[in-house]
């Protein structure tokens, strides 16, 4: 399998809730603009929302659209090389983390492979992903989407540099 391809636009979901979440987050945007194969078109505002599914602190979320020659495959290594350089542990599903990293979307494929699913499987249910998704690409989020999600608490924080 190749690890280039021609130019995609691809979505990451970033989040982060232990240390100083949001610098986590705009080092993993800038970690990912410095990741070879792809380049950053825009990035949304930091967000901060409860855990959903899990307990702890507060996330400070953000959305970021890059453009990448990365096959899907070798785009989830690099994100989750980022976030092991982050401090990244998985003691328990939906633990506590410095930094998480979520290939939401992937040009228009569709991916169902034992590593990866594209679209994520959950990002329709969650505010923290669909509103900075639909700050940067409005055409993507709908209002049925947004009223799905719309008793989730998010607070909109303002840029992310």
């Amino acid at each position: 399998m190749s690890e280039q391809r021609d130019e995609v636009i691809a979505y990451v979901g970033l989040g982060a809730n232990l240390g100083d979440s949001p610098q986590a987050v705009r080092d993993a945007i800038a970690a990912l603009a410095a990741t070879p194969g792809v380049s950053l078109v825009q990035a949304s505002s930091l967000y901060r929302s409860a855990p959903v599914d899990a307990t702890g602190p507060d996330y400070i979320n953000a959305v970021a659209c890059i453009s990448t020659r990365l096959t899907a495959p070798a785009l989830l290594h690099a994100l989750q090389a980022i976030e092991n350089t982050a401090g990244r542990e998985r003691p328990y599903r939906n633990a506590p983390r410095t930094l998480d990293l979520d290939l939401l979307l992937y040009g228009d494929a569709g991916i169902a492979s034992p590593d990866l699913t594209v679209p994520h499987p959950r990002m329709g249910e969650r505010a923290f992903v669909l509103l900075p998704l639909r700050e940067i690409s409005p055409g993507l989020i709908g209002d049925e989407d947004l009223q799905a999600v719309s008793l989730q608490v998010v607070e909109q924080l303002g840029s992310f540099e």
